[in-house]
């Protein structure tokens, strides 16, 4: 049994886990600065978007008690957590993950307040008023404060506030780098597949339908006639987009921060999941 134990540190030379936890202090070109977090954790029980797909699974391949190390695998799609989607996954022969330039991912940025209620839409009248200031080139982070519900399945996916069309041209003809929102999706969801056919496929939430009828008296596709305009309009402009933002979002609005999230090089990749981080000057 002996021979099965060499290699063996004393656990003297050993640090704690406190000392695993402790935080740096970074510098960033000679200034200290703070860095937040703005992305949801991901486990098993993180919110799926209705498409069917299941969730995160994990799987043990190697374990401390047997290998020495662990090793867990996990299976999933990108399009879960706080991710961002490649030019690929909604126009085909545009750009996959890999693909696009890191200069892309990090720069200045603003975290702006736009509370939003059920089903309102971000108008571009609310992003011109929006503080601070939204620049050219900035990335954009959108707090409507639903980054609370985001346990809440049907009251977050289905009854959430959302960009459209317009805000998605005023990006563009802003010249931003950049849009993250705390939200389930870069279009409102009454421009996405729960209530829109795109492309014949049928609804996936067509209850949506009938209840906005009640609510509003109008039709949804009067109000929301095109499918998923945001998505198409940023990401072939090059503009990235963020869903699901949250962690410390709170914390950063009304500020101009460095923002930074950088995708995985998966080639051909149609999204990736990412860890946001707002970075901020220390006073």
């Amino acid at each position: 049994m002996e021979a099965y134990l060499h290699g063996f540190l004393d656990k003297a030379l050993l640090g704690t886990r406190e000392d695993a936890l402790r935080k740096p202090i970074v510098r960033i070109f000679g200034r200290e600065v703070e860095v937040y977090d703005l992305s949801h954790p991901i486990s098993e029980r993180t919110p799926t978007w209705p498409y069917g797909a299941a969730g995160i699974e994990t799987s043990r391949l190697r374990s401390h008690a047997h290998d020495r190390v662990l090793a867990v695998r996990l299976t999933h799609t990108m399009h879960m957590g706080t991710h961002m989607d490649a030019p690929l996954h909604v126009e085909e022969g545009y750009p996959s993950i890999d693909e696009m330039p890191l200069e892309r991912y990090i720069g200045d940025g603003v975290v702006v307040s736009i509370p939003k209620k059920e089903w309102e839409i971000i108008t571009p009248e609310d992003l011109e008023r929006a503080e601070p200031k939204i620049e050219e080139n900035d990335i954009v982070i959108i707090n409507t404060g639903w980054h609370h519900y985001y346990g809440d399945y049907t009251r977050y996916f289905c009854f959430g506030p959302g960009l459209y069309k317009e805000a998605a041209e005023w990006f563009v003809k802003k010249k931003v780098k950049g849009v993250g929102v705390d939200l389930q999706a870069m279009d409102h969801p009454l421009g996405t597949r729960l209530v829109q056919t795109g492309g014949g496929m049928p609804p996936l939430e067509p209850w949506l339908i009938d209840l906005y009828k009640k609510i509003t008296g109008r039709d949804v596709y009067q109000d929301f006639p095109y499918w998923e305009p945001c998505h198409r309009i940023l990401y072939t402009h090059g503009i990235f987009g963020i869903e699901n933002i949250g962690g410390e979002v709170d914390k950063v609005t009304g500020k101009r921060c460095v923002i930074a999230a950088f995708p995985l090089k998966w080639v051909g990749g149609d999204g990736s999941m990412v860890r946001v981080v707002a970075i901020v000057e220390k006073k």
